[in-house]
Formats: C-alpha cells, sequence, structure tokens
C-alpha cells in the first residue's frame, strides 16, 4: 500500500448537474484542473459537498472515474469517499477502489447514528485498515455523526497501520483538537475541516485543509497554507481573518447549495441544481457569497 504524505488544500468537489438532471462530467473535470492548476495539493471525490448519498452507484463510479483521470494527468491526491454506518458495506466501498489506481486515500466517516463506543469505533477502523486497498482519512464530525471522539480516541485511531489523518470537523477549535495536535502519531495528519477555522488549526500544526470553499480563490487558501508552513505568521493572519468571511457566506445554508449557487453565477457549472433533499440556496445567500468574494479580491 502506497502512502502519501497529506498536506495543503484539498477541494472536495461538488457534483454538477445538467439541466436534465444529469451528472454533468465535463463541468466536474473542468473544475478538478481549475482547482488544481490553481494550487489545491488535491482533490477529494464522493464527500458531502459532492452530494454522495444522492448519486447512485453508476453515478458515483462515473465521477470517480473523471476524478482518477485528471489526477493522473496532474499528477494531484485523490481521496475518495467511502464507507458507510456499518462495517460490512464499509469494507465493500473500499474494495470498489481497486478499479482506480489512481485513488491514495479513502475518506472515510466515523459510523453515524449507531453510536458505537470508542472501543467500537476502534475496532471498525482498525478492521477497514486491515482490508482497504488505499490508506485512511478518518472524518471526524461529531455534529453530522451523533459520535464525539476525544483526542485519546483520535490519537488511537491514528496509531494504526494504514490510517494516514483525520479530517478534523468538530465545529471549533476545541481542546481535543489542541491536544490531538501537541501529540500525533508517526505519520498521521490532522487536516482542518471546517473551513472557517482552517487558519488557527495550520497555525496549530495540521497539515492542510480539506475545504469546500476552496472551490473559489483556491489560490488564496493555498497560499495561506504554504505562509503558516514557512513561518510567516503575520502574512498567515492576515489572509485567514480575510477568507473567513467567504466560508461564513458559503455555509450560510446546507452544504453545498450556496456553492453551487456562487459556481453557477461564475459560469462554472451548468445549473445550481441541488438533490432532494437539499433545495437551491437563496439568491441573497448566493449574493452574499459574491460579494464576500469581490471583498476578498480586493485584497493584496
Amino acid at each position: 500500500m502506497t502512502q502519501t504524505p497529506l498536506r495543503g488544500i484539498h477541494v472536495p468537489l461538488v457534483t454538477p448537474f445538467d439541466a436534465s438532471g444529469a451528472v454533468a462530467l465535463d463541468a466536474l473535470e473542468a473544475l478538478a484542473h481549475e482547482v488544481l492548476a490553481a494550487g489545491a495539493t488535491g482533490i477529494v471525490a464522493l464527500g458531502t459537498t459532492a452530494e454522495a448519498a444522492a448519486l447512485d452507484a453508476a453515478e458515483r463510479d462515473a465521477v470517480t472515474g473523471v476524478c482518477a483521470r485528471v489526477c493522473r494527468e496532474r499528477g494531484a491526491h485523490l481521496s475518495v469517499g467511502a464507507g458507510s454506518s456499518g462495517t460490512r458495506a464499509s469494507e465493500a466501498a473500499l474494495e470498489r477502489l481497486r478499479r482506480w489506481p489512481e485513488v491514495r486515500a479513502a475518506l472515510v466517516t466515523v459510523p453515524s447514528f449507531v453510536r458505537p463506543a470508542a472501543a467500537g469505533v476502534l475496532a471498525h477502523f482498525e478492521r477497514l485498515a486491515a482490508v482497504s486497498p488505499v490508506p485512511l482519512i478518518v472524518y471526524h464530525i461529531p455534529y453530522r455523526t451523533g459520535q464525539p471522539l476525544d483526542a485519546p480516541a483520535l490519537r488511537a485511531i491514528g496509531a494504526l497501520p494504514g490510517v494516514i489523518g483525520v479530517k478534523y470537523a468538530a465545529g471549533a477549535v476545541d481542546q481535543d483538537a489542541v491536544a490531538l495536535l501537541g501529540d500525533l502519531p508517526e505519520g498521521f495528519t490532522v487536516m482542518a475541516g471546517d473551513d472557517a477555522y482552517v487558519s488557527p488549526m495550520l497555525a496549530l500544526g495540521a497539515g492542510g485543509g480539506i475545504l469546500a470553499s476552496a472551490h473559489l480563490a483556491t489560490d488564496r487558501f493555498a497560499a495561506l497554507a504554504r505562509a503558516w508552513r514557512a513561518g510567516d505568521a503575520a502574512g498567515a493572519r492576515v489572509l485567514g481573518h480575510a477568507l473567513t468571511p467567504l466560508s461564513a457566506a458559503v455555509f450560510a445554508e446546507p452544504n453545498p447549495v450556496v456553492l453551487k449557487g456562487v459556481l453557477h453565477a461564475q459560469g462554472r457549472i451548468p445549473t445550481p441544481d441541488v438533490r432532494l433533499p437539499l433545495l437551491p440556496a437563496s439568491a441573497a445567500s448566493v449574493r452574499e457569497a459574491l460579494e464576500a468574494l469581490r471583498r476578498l479580491a480586493e485584497i493584496p
């Protein structure tokens, strides 16, 4: 199993839809090229932002295939969302990734709804890491999964062979984030998963971020990661504060509805459409995000 160190900004791509409701694969391919050309280190297919739960199996395969081709051409890191609340179903999803040798990691959520004990979560990831064809990135997002994990639990999962990182999206820079970043297992990277908190997470030692709002101003998010890595705290603080209003505007409604509205307004995807149970963003939210983007462009 080849393990590629995690670093920089990874963009969890939306899934564009055309006017008929089908996946707009050409637009997806263009988006992938655009964010990588603008400085993203990698892309993520079939994450929350991709509305993966609303795609059928054939659509998920088509999306993965497009992203794999782009990453092969550009030599970029590709992660793919996989897994479910059940361990056996997660194993099957991971096994399917063997079809694409370009996939370098799987983004796997902590089991949702069933709420196993921390020992059960550890056993779940131990089993998945043992059978997965690619390394795992744990997706820790307790406000979606209903399963909070403290720093010791995440550290134990991170010490498993085949687990290379965590997308940390606890909704805050909390005590467990600080504790985890202060004592990481060898070869294990924390990736910021809450867009508004990427700058303080980088300051504390995160390796990068997996950020939906980095579809927009990708170059600025990439510059933020480089600045913290280079020790340019003053420059990073200015840029981090400048990017926060954009992230807040993008997440004013459920992800990815505002983001899709902005991408459509920019002419980058053919429609702003999302699939039920999501509804399209309000015009006001899209305007506010576009205004935040305009204000950001005025900052040197």
